[in-house]
């Protein structure tokens, strides 16, 4: 791992302890770097490292300021006094009361001594079934047998990406991805080469170009309600993506963890199912706190996944696999993913009115937005003015592979706020996009 990286994790630790507080003002980098004892250029790096992961924004003039949100962990309830539109972990009201029941006849039954136990990768055949049935969309229902379990999404990934790309080998992934990625890729040692999008995803033509220069070890890739754009490929693409992936005996790390949102949408994993590993997170479909990731491996890579699994940090807990098979069994899973489709699709129609006139992609379906900027504001700018008024988004920074490539964008995920709360926040983002950045106020 390159210094300034080791440099920017503990900066990033001084931000989620509280250390450094949001609106709190860096070094410039000079003195940053002579307190360092670095040279400035190795400063700026990572002060271009903390702005991609989100923690700061920084204004020629003005100096680097830290960020809401930096201070509380990513999956952990919105700070007092500010509005949430950063973290995107839904839960609703009365989800608890839903769960309750489940959650006592698990406590009394006499599986429950079991949970407390260590899991293998492959969890109990009861755990794979029931995710199989529960992950099934139109003509997809995964094998059984092929179901791996992890921790989180996160580590599904991580697992993944281990599993398939050796240390100085190279990821294709989509020009703005998962942020959560770019750190994975950071750790391994793994090189991200950015592809081209266009309005339907990735862009096989460019896979295919960057393939040729220099062999990928996979491609990852959001095939639906893209994280940020919130795109779905159409059928065609997918085809497009599924026979290229033959052509190039390529693996794809399919990432399913907004597809709950968007039943209808076929996974690539269905008809690329020999060239893709497909992973997803109940996390979000079911809640935070029970947070369990799955892998669905193609034929002849499901040992060496789940010898990835085990050999990370990135196994699951048996409570975890346990609860979430009871909510999966009676229905209460599917209850909760059903009104969670029903909330995204209310929370997108308020944003949708309150952010009329403006360059906003979004699905009807989904819980995140993609904002274009106006003109006139700067990325960094609108994301600190937005914190003046205790409103945290992501900036687009946060996704680009290529910091030379950054969209004047930001994401505005929809999900934390109440819907009063949401609808005044995003009133106030609309107001700050229409006035000119000097009429906001000083930064902080």
């Amino acid at each position: 791992m390159d210094d300034f990286r080791l440099v920017a994790d503990a900066v990033e630790a001084e931000i989620r302890s509280g250390r450094l507080a949001a609106g709190d003002r860096l070094l410039p980098q000079r003195e940053f770097a002579r307190h360092r004892g670095m040279a400035v250029s190795t400063a700026a790096r990572v002060y271009r490292e903390l702005v991609s992961r989100g923690l700061v924004a920084g204004e020629v003039g003005r100096g680097t300021y830290v960020l809401p949100g930096g201070s509380r962990p990513p999956t952990g309830p919105a700070t007092s006094g500010i509005v949430d539109l950063e973290a995107n972990f839904p839960v609703l009201p009365g989800q608890a009361e839903m769960m309750a029941p489940t959650m006592a006849r698990l406590l009394h039954s006499p599986s429950f001594a079991a949970s407390l136990e260590p899991v293998p990768a492959a969890g109990t055949a009861e755990a794979r079934s029931a995710t199989a049935r529960f992950l099934s969309r139109r003509d997809w229902t995964p094998a059984p047998d092929r179901v791996l379990f992890t921790g989180s999404g996160r580590q599904a990934i991580a697992a993944a990406i281990a599993a398939l790309v050796p240390p100085g080998g190279r990821l294709g992934v989509e020009e703005l991805t998962y942020p959560v990625v770019k750190a994975i890729a950071a750790r391994l040692g793994v090189t991200l080469v950015p592809i081209r999008m266009d309005e339907h995803g990735l862009e096989p033509t460019d896979l295919r170009e960057s393939h040729r220069r220099d062999p990928l070890g996979a491609v990852y890739l959001q095939p639906t309600l893209h994280n940020p754009l919130g795109i779905t490929m159409p059928d065609r693409r997918r085809d497009q993506i599924r026979d290229l992936l033959g052509e190039l005996d390529l693996i794809a790390i399919e990432d399913g963890v907004n597809a709950y949102l968007a039943r209808q949408a076929l996974p690539l994993a269905a008809t690329a199912g020999h060239r893709t590993v497909y992973v997803d997170s109940l996390t979000k479909q079911i809640a935070p706190g029970l947070s369990l990731g799955v892998v669905v491996a193609p034929p002849g890579l499901d040992a060496e996944l789940a010898a990835s699994i085990r050999s990370g940090p990135w196994p699951a807990t048996g409570f975890a696999l346990a609860a979430t098979s009871a909510l999966m069994d009676d229905g209460t899973a599917a209850r909760i993913v059903a009104a969670k489709q029903a909330d995204a699709s209310a929370r997108q129609r308020i944003a949708a009115e309150r952010l009329a006139g403006f360059d906003v992609s979004a699905d009807p379906d989904s819980y995140h937005c993609w904002w274009r900027l106006p003109d006139r504001w700067r990325t960094d700018t609108f994301v600190a003015a937005a914190a003046r008024h205790g409103i945290s988004v992501s900036p687009g920074a946060a996704f680009a592979v290529d910091p030379q490539q950054v969209p004047n964008a930001i994401r505005i995920a929809v999900s934390a706020p109440d819907l009063p709360g949401l609808a005044a926040a995003l009133d106030t983002l609309a107001g700050l996009a229409r006035a000119r950045p000097e009429d906001t106020g000083p930064a902080y």
